[in-house]
């Protein structure tokens, strides 16, 4: 856990107590947090120096996306908010700095195909002729599966429990992830034989497990989300489709990346719904509800996300107009 260092460390401390409290989940928010407490002690600022050009200043130094600045800067207003409730200061300093612009962000979307390339890819890499790995690579290969399948987020597959699983059903329960919410999802048919297979061998290899994670490798011991990184970055250069993100203009192209195979499958399936002759727009909300969207309108972002063939070739087209600008 980051640990504050700046003479502002115990009320940052306070300051996510009382966000706790008051029923927030604040995750992240200790990390946009220690930028600021960096910041203060690279310049040896105390409380007289947190002045709005400080927080100008602060804001040039920090290499980050221009969302990433704005969002930080949403948060330190809130911090400064609670300060000032707690009579510690009489001004917020970052209240009248403004957002930057932001740019158009195109996320990476697979198309079908390319995520059965990358599943595949991801198959072949499990090592069979090793059982100390052997059910820990299986175990990645489940939870990717379940992203590219399911649309789930990489945190889900590795908290869900073996009774979450209603085979009979086919069905899949979701406690509590992002939002706080809960969700039952059918499970398409192609992911039975999976996960069948997965707990067929976790059983033959370490027993069967009361009240156990779904893709436990040891007891009470879950497959790590890191390899599952590992893995599909592998897979994703082994196939041919990786691309470093990069900005052309006022529009950011997103790299592929495994929440990349939630956005593929949220803008596929809204993709498959238009060419049977429905509405994307009346898919929505229940689209959301199998996402955990807590609003339909989260999920409408995905109606301005292209493609996969045609995000490929935006890409192209930009990239080769940038070469031959003579400017």
């Amino acid at each position: 856990m980051i640990k504050f260092k700046s003479f502002l460390a115990k009320d940052f401390e306070d300051y996510l107590e009382f966000r706790t409290n008051a029923g927030y989940q604040y995750k992240k928010l200790r990390w946009f947090l220690a930028t600021l407490d960096r910041y203060i002690i690279q310049n040896q600022a105390g409380r007289h120096d947190l002045t709005p050009a400080f927080f100008l200043n602060f804001r040039i130094s920090f290499d980050a996306e221009p969302g990433t600045v704005n969002k930080t800067f949403t948060l330190l207003r809130g911090f400064f908010e609670f300060m000032i409730r707690m009579e510690k200061m009489a001004a917020n300093p970052v209240a009248n700095i403004q957002e930057l612009s932001e740019n158009h962000y195109i996320p990476f979307v697979f198309s079908p195909n390319q995520v059965d390339a990358m599943l595949v890819s991801v198959q072949n890499q499990i090592r069979k002729n090793r059982e100390c790995f052997f059910l820990r690579d299986l175990a990645v290969y489940t939870c990717l599966s379940l992203m590219a399948r399911c649309g789930l987020r990489i945190s889900e597959p590795f908290r869900i429990m073996e009774h979450h699983y209603r085979k009979d059903e086919m069905s899949l329960y979701i406690e509590k992830t992002k939002f706080n919410k809960d969700r039952l999802i059918p499970i398409p048919k192609i992911m039975l034989p999976v996960l069948d297979n997965f707990i067929s061998v976790r059983d033959a290899v370490i027993g069967k497990q009361e009240n156990s994670h779904l893709l436990s490798i040891s007891p009470g011991v879950v497959a790590s989300k890191f390899v599952a990184y590992k893995y599909f970055h592998r897979a994703v250069k082994e196939i041919g489709i990786y691309r470093p993100k990069s900005t052309i203009g006022n529009v950011t192209f997103g790299h592929p990346k495994p929440h990349s195979l939630r956005h593929s499958f949220t803008v596929n399936t809204l993709k498959n719904v238009r060419q049977r002759g429905r509405s994307a727009q009346n898919a929505l909300p229940v689209l959301a509800a199998y996402l955990g969207h807590t609003d339909w309108r989260y999920t409408i972002k995905y109606l301005k996300v292209i493609d996969a063939e045609y995000g490929e070739a935006l890409v192209n087209f930009c990239v080769k107009h940038k070469k031959e600008d003579p400017l």
